[in-house]
Order: C-alpha cells, then structure tokens, then sequence
C-alpha cells in the first residue's frame, strides 16, 4: 500500500454517567487536602502545592480508570494514485522493429519518470509473471499473447490500492484467453498501437491436423491449411518431413489474391514411440517472413490397442453407454458380445486386457462357462450390475464387496462422490454433479466391502447419505471394480441436458477402467518425466523411484541419466535422490523428441528405466503478425480512455493528468478500554514515586 502521509484521530467514550467524572476530580482533591493539611506549617508553599497536586492527579487518574473509559482512535490512510504501464513482450511485437520497440521501451520510461515527479506510484508489467523493474532490456520472446490475462494480473496484483490508469503498449494481437476489450475495469486502459496492420505479402501455414495416436504399420493423414496473401497466380511447393528426409511434396496453386488452400499427406506409420514430423512450405520470392513456413507435428506410434472383451447378459441401453466411453480412448479395441443372443461366441485365439461383465454373473448362473475361464486366469474385471444379476454367484467371483440381497428386490439410489479416495485424481468440484444424477437401481440388501477396496461413490437412498457402496475398486494384486447400478444411460443423458457434455460420468468409467487395466510395475527403479510433453524454454522434470526386494523406498543411490536427441547425440547426467526431493531438473533442452535411460545398482543388481518425452515449440506467434489496433481500440472505449499512435506519450501523460480522480482514504478503527494503556500505569507510578521522593528530600515519612 503507498501512502503519502496518515493522520489519527481519537475519541473518548464514557460507558457511566458523565456526573461521575467530576466526582473522580473532587476525590482527588479531598484525598489530596485531607493529606496535606495537617503539614501545612511544616514546609513551604512551594512544596506542599506540588506534593498536593502530584497526589492529586494519581487519585484522580486512578478514580476515572474505574469508570472503564473507551478509547476510538480512527487511523487514515491517503494512499496516492497508482498507474501500471503495461508492455506486451511477445514475440509478434519483434516485427515492428528494434527502432519502435525502443521507442516503445524508452518513452515508457521516461513516462514513469514523469508521472513519478507529479506524485503518482508507478509501476511496470508485461506478459512474464515477475513484473519488470525496467523495460529497458526486456526480452520479446514469450511464445503466446492473453491480453485479457496481462489485464487481469495487473488488476489482481494492485488490488486495495489506488490503481487509476494502465497503459499498454500491443500490437493487439492476441491469440489466447478471451477478448480484452469484452471485460469490465474500474480504472482506464490507454492503449499505443505498435505494429503494422497492413497485410504483408505472405505464405504460412495456417494450421496443421494430425492424430495424437497411430498404429504400426496403418497410413495416417496429417492435414495443412496453407494460407496466402498477395500470390495469386503463383504456386507454392509444401513438404512432409521427417528427420529430414522428404516424405511427400505436394503443389498448391492460388487463385485469389487472398487465398487458402487445404492439403492432405497419407504417411505410415514405421516405427513405435513418438514420431516427429514437419510440414514446411518452400519458401517463395516477396514473402514478407518465412518464420512461419514451418510447423512440426508430434504423433505417438503405438503397437495395437488393449483389447477389452464386453459380455452382456442381454440388449440393455447401459451397453451403449459404456461403448461411446470406451470409444473415447483412441487406445481401446471394445469387443461386445451378447449372451442371449450368441450363448458360445467363439474366444479362442484372442488376448484381452480388460473383461467388463454386465448383468452376469445371472440369477442363474447360465453362462459361467463362457466368463469364468477368463476371470480364473487372472484377467481384470469391472463387474457392472442391473436386476438381473445374480449377487450369490457374484459374491464368489469378486474380491471387491459382498451383497446379501435377494433376487428381484431392488433399490432407487443416487450416488455421492467420496473425498477421501486417493487412487485416482479427480475433482471434486466437478464429481459434486452426480448429486443431480437420476436414480438409478441397485440391488436392494446389505453390502460388505472385502479389504484392499476402496469406495468411490457411495449411494444416497432419498435425503439419507449411506455407507453403501455404489463404485467401488479393489486394489489388491487382482484388481477388479463392481458398479452396482443399473442406469448409466441416464446419467449420461442428463449430464447433457445439465451441461451440454458428457464428462463427469465418462471420466468415472475411463479411469477405472485404467486403472484396474493397467500391467502392474515390478521395477526397482522408475525414472520418468513428470509431463511427457514440454515447451520450449521450460525445465525438464524427472521423478525417480527406487525399491529394494520388499518395494521399499530408498533413498541416496546414484543415478545415471543419459538423454539422446533425433540426431543420436547424447548428454550424461548424475544425481542421486533424497527423501526431501525425488525430482531432477534439465534445462536448455532445444525442440524435438528426446529418449532416455536410466540406471542405478539397487541392492547390489544393475537396474535401468528407459522412455522419452517431446520439447515443443509453441508457433503461435508466426500465424498472425498484422497487427490489431481495433482491438485496442475496443479496449480503451470499453474504459473511458483513447488509442494512441507510438509517438504520442505526451499525449497519454495528459490523459493521466486529466484523469480527475482523487487520491483514496483509508480509514480503520480500533476501540480499547482505557485501563489497557500500559503507559498510564507507569504515568501513576511515576507521580507517586516523584511525590515520595520529594516527602523524602524535605524528611517526611
């Protein structure tokens, strides 16, 4: 908080009657004569009126402390105008030039200057998250513009204080968050364009569609938008790369002067991890930049999908529901067979990694044949329940709860998310909208949850939260999930009609279905990158875990990391983990896919990890270099304040000036009791100290 100076004023409160104050004097002063008199020969005037006043002020002070004497002091504070200047400092204001972006650098310094000298708190920001102490070297190299953002910061950041005026200096581009001129502010934004909003002669590549996951050995599309201004006529010749090498080459002719024209590549995919391609545009004569020709494309090659097996007792509309959030994973293969229809499909030959079992095992226990091979051998299963399933059979089958029901009877329920499960991460903010989930049916009884499982939804029967499980997962070496309602349709439908997506139930099914799926890691040592997809000039961070013969932690081994680029080049790294910190940090990593691997000797065995992950580099800033003063404009009419051209500081310092708003007080109250003033203790003590050592000095006792 700046403040330009504080002033206090204080108040006295009596919670008596007023009469009683001069009675308070009037026993000092009885106190006093009745004290003194009888010594009035004995020592001089001089002494006794001293001696008599000094016992005066002691009784006094001490007779009005009795009547509990309130004491308001109000403090104000004048805290003095504020004014944020504002530079955006990405990489699209580079095209305007080192001449304008000193321009734009010096003249916000010298209107700090300015405005500092007329009494005003003044201070910088830009798009980095630590605001600037000067701008004088600032770098222009962030990699994505929120305009909206950088407002919202500075708003966020001076909030109390007496922020008046922000100025800020953008090309008005921005590719991120919301519009800035759409938000509301209670201070003005004066804007200076800088940039040029003339359409430069130019080839770029729009934009680039690829899928994130392939299959060995299928063909795959990676799709370009090329967009051109000011080549009609021409051609222009677009390349798919990949370490270099030439994949395909395709010719675009322009018709128009602004043109856009949409390319399709067919690649295979030939090898297994993550595959770099590039999409570039050859460059062409007059083009204004070539910075964005170029875009890269990232894909991860996988060896086939997990395949997991749906057995169903009969048609049922959860059957569809269950396919649509499985089909949401690029990376599962559903096989759906139907009992009543096929009572002995034909699985010989096929490896699953997931069985999910609706409505079996039946009230009769008819196809036990067909699943129960399956779940002997240790295949993971999500057990999903209706009214026709047999819960006696089922509680031989399952290590996750028993239900003690009998056939026929159910229950209507909705379900509670619970808070206190830690396997998977979910948010419960967003899982608070199963509350408003239809009813569903459960079987009706009593349930029993087997150790080593834990409760994801519980069931709520009316107003009433019960300790009845409605999901649940056991965790244990098999693991195995059991759904116990039937109507999962619904709940899906009704999430659309609350929120037009379908999100918080389809998140439930996939991670479990995740988690119970998943192969479980024997490895003593497990080094891995905490993103496997990193920006450009962000560190890299790697967790490592390591595990002695009885999967304990340990701690203080060294660790041996060796990292190579696309091009086989290598980099060695050694650390050792602590307790307090299992993470290890690289930084100045260049763009491109990297594959790792790490080894350490955990109890006297040589153990190693290996994987990769992506260094990114956001092209955001290439795609649009016209510059938006509209924009700006927008912003500044939505705030009271004017657009103004890069030459025009003096003009803004006026505006500022002009800008009629007074400085701000802040007032706070304090109300104690007079009794707690620690000072008028030591003021008594003082006055009856003083008036004993002069009776002493003049030999009175």
């Amino acid at each position: 908080m700046f403040i330009v100076f504080e002033f206090m004023k204080v108040d006295f409160l009596l919670q008596s009657s007023p009469w009683l104050v001069p009675i308070c004097l009037l026993t000092g002063a009885i106190y006093a004569y009745v004290l003194y008199q009888k010594n009035s020969n004995s020592w001089n005037k001089r002494l006794l009126y001293s001696l008599t006043f000094l016992r005066f002020l002691a009784v006094s002070i001490t007779s009005l402390l009795l009547l509990n004497f309130l004491i308001r002091q109000i403090k104000q504070d004048i805290i003095r105008k504020t004014v944020v200047l504002a530079i955006d400092n990405s990489q699209s204001m580079l095209v305007a030039g080192k001449k304008n972006l000193s321009l734009a650098t010096s003249g916000l310094t010298q209107l700090k200057k300015d405005l500092e000298d007329k009494d005003f708190e003044v201070s910088f920001a830009s798009l980095d998250d630590e605001a600037p102490e000067n701008i004088d070297n600032l770098k222009f190299s962030k990699k994505i513009t929120d305009l909206s953002g950088l407002i919202n910061k500075v708003k966020n950041n001076f909030e109390g204080q007496n922020l008046v005026d922000v100025v800020l200096v953008s090309d008005g581009i921005s590719n991120e968050g919301i519009a800035p001129g759409s938000e509301k502010y209670n201070f003005q934004v004066h804007t200076i364009g800088l940039g040029d909003t003339v359409q430069k002669k130019d080839l770029l590549l729009k934009a680039v569609y690829a899928n994130k996951i392939a299959y060995l050995g299928n063909k795959f599309p990676i799709q370009a938008d090329v967009s051109s201004f000011g080549f009609s006529g021409h051609n222009a010749t677009v390349f798919l790369k990949q370490g270099g090498k030439i994949l395909e080459k395709q010719q675009v002719f322009f018709k128009q002067n602004d043109d856009v024209k949409t390319l399709t590549f067919n690649t295979t995919a030939s090898q297994v991890g993550v595959q770099h391609f590039v999409v570039e545009i050859e460059p062409v004569s007059g083009e204004f930049t070539t910075r964005n020709n170029r875009q890269d494309v990232y894909l991860e090659v996988i060896d086939g999908k997990e395949k997991i097996l749906l057995l169903a007792l009969a048609p049922h509309p959860d059957l569809k529901a269950l396919k649509s959030i499985i089909e949401k994973n690029d990376n599962y293969e559903l096989d759906i067979r139907i009992l009543t229809q096929n009572p002995n499909p034909d699985l010989s030959g096929k490896s699953y990694d997931l069985l999910i079992l609706h409505q079996l095992p039946d009230a009769f226990n008819s196809y036990a044949n067909v699943f129960k091979p399956l779940i002997n051998n240790g295949l993971p299963c999500l057990f999903v329940l209706g009214n026709q399933s047999g819960t006696t059979y089922l509680n031989q089958l399952n290590q996750v709860m028993q239900i003690n029901s009998n056939a026929g009877q159910s229950d209507k329920v909705t379900g509670i998310f619970n808070n206190n499960f830690r396997f998977l991460n979910f948010e419960a903010d967003r899982m608070e909208l199963i509350k408003k989930f239809p009813q569903i049916s459960v079987p009706f009884g009593e349930y029993k949850i087997l150790p080593g499982t834990e409760v994801l939804l519980y069931q709520k029967v009316g107003n009433l939260a019960t300790q009845k499980p409605l999901f649940a997962v056991n965790t244990g070496a098999k693991k195995s999930a059991i759904f116990a309602g039937e109507g999962l349709w619904s709940w899906r439908l009704e999430e659309f009609q609350l929120t037009e997506k379908q999100e918080v139930a389809d998140e439930l099914f996939l991670k479990v279905i995740q988690y119970i799926s998943a192969k479980d890691d024997k490895r003593k040592l497990r080094v891995y990158p905490v993103n496997s997809e990193i920006l450009l000039g962000e560190k890299v961070v790697f967790e490592t875990e390591i595990y002695n013969g009885i999967y304990e932690k340990q701690y203080d081994i060294p660790v041996k990391l060796e990292i190579k680029d696309e091009k086989g080049s290598s980099r060695n790294y050694t650390f050792t983990t602590s307790q307090e910190n299992a993470k290890f940090e690289i930084s100045g990593l260049p763009q491109g896919i990297y594959r790792f691997k790490a080894g350490a000797t955990v109890s006297g065995k040589q153990e190693s990890a290996s994987g990769e992950f992506v260094i990114k580099d956001l092209q955001i800033e290439t795609m649009n270099t016209r510059a938006d003063f509209d924009a700006l404009r927008q912003l500044s009419a939505a705030t009271g304040a004017k657009f103004y051209q890069i030459n025009q500081f003096e003009n803004v310092q006026q505006a500022i000036l002009n800008h009629k708003i007074p400085d701000r007080i802040d007032a706070t109250e304090d109300l104690k009791e007079l009794i707690n003033l620690r000072w008028l203790f030591f003021l008594i003590l003082g006055l009856l100290s003083l008036e004993w050592v002069l009776r002493k000095y003049n030999g009175s006792y």
